[in-house]
């Protein structure tokens, strides 16, 4: 078992407040693999007193040194969350978010770590035909969730709501980053273009998660588990 750190008091004494806990104490503190643009840190902890007591495996998610700009803060990403774990899509159970930098360095938010298989090549191999079946099903059907939540949201006033139709918003935003750079990409211009030229005339705005992949979710042999990396999340139309 190992001893709680120093510089980790803040952190222990943040769970214990937050857990309303009478004693917590860190037991194991492992960096989680992926995370390029987030850092995870997978907390073991067990906790004496209150509602959480027992051993408890959360995990605490915060900025990586390389952040991109346009991902969310942590605090934008922790509010998607919740909107999405109170709609019943399949999420970490968001915890609670940490402001004060003096705890962790950075913002960060705790949420329940959820077991499954991330890898493409691991769930391909191991599923079997009728096991992909059932997951492309489940990420269908958790993503028919995500989309019925709608603007406006006051818990996601963040997020800005295309005062136009989203496709011509996105093909504006891709043209203001093109033009920030030295090159020219022709090709993309081009792309663009074509886009802009048939872009869809009717949209339903909802909330998208813009990352949707292999890679960002979690499975096992009972297929989806969750939806992880909410970084890039935003109004559009699916």
């Amino acid at each position: 078992m190992l001893a709680v750190a120093t510089d980790e008091q803040r952190l222990v004494d943040f769970i214990r407040e937050q857990a309303t806990a009478t004693r917590v104490e860190i037991q194991a503190r492992k960096r989680l693999s992926g995370g390029a643009i987030q850092e995870n840190w997978l907390l073991e902890l067990l906790i004496e007193g209150g509602p959480w007591a027992g051993t408890r495996r959360w995990v605490l998610r915060s900025d990586a040194l390389s952040a991109l700009p346009a991902s969310l803060d942590r605090a934008q990403e922790f509010a998607v969350l919740q909107v999405a774990h109170q709609a019943g899509v399949k999420v970490p159970r968001p915890l609670w978010l940490c402001r004060d930098t003096q705890v962790h360095g950075r913002v960060f938010f705790l949420m329940e770590y959820v077991s499954g298989v991330a890898a493409g090549r691991v769930l391909s191999a191991g599923a079997g035909a009728q096991g992909r079946a059932r997951l492309a099903e489940q990420l269908g059907a958790n993503l028919a969730r995500l989309h019925q939540i709608r603007p406006p949201s006051a818990a996601l006033d963040f997020l800005p709501v295309p005062q136009r139709s989203p496709a011509l918003a996105t093909v504006d935003a891709y043209r203001r980053y093109l033009d920030t750079l030295d090159d020219a990409y022709p090709a993309l211009e081009w792309g663009l273009r074509w886009c802009e030229l048939h872009a869809p005339r009717d949209s339903r705005l909802c909330l998208l998660h813009r990352d949707y992949r292999t890679g960002n979710y979690l499975a096992s042999e009972q297929g989806l588990e969750a939806v992880l990396d909410w970084e890039f999340t935003g109004w559009g139309d699916p």
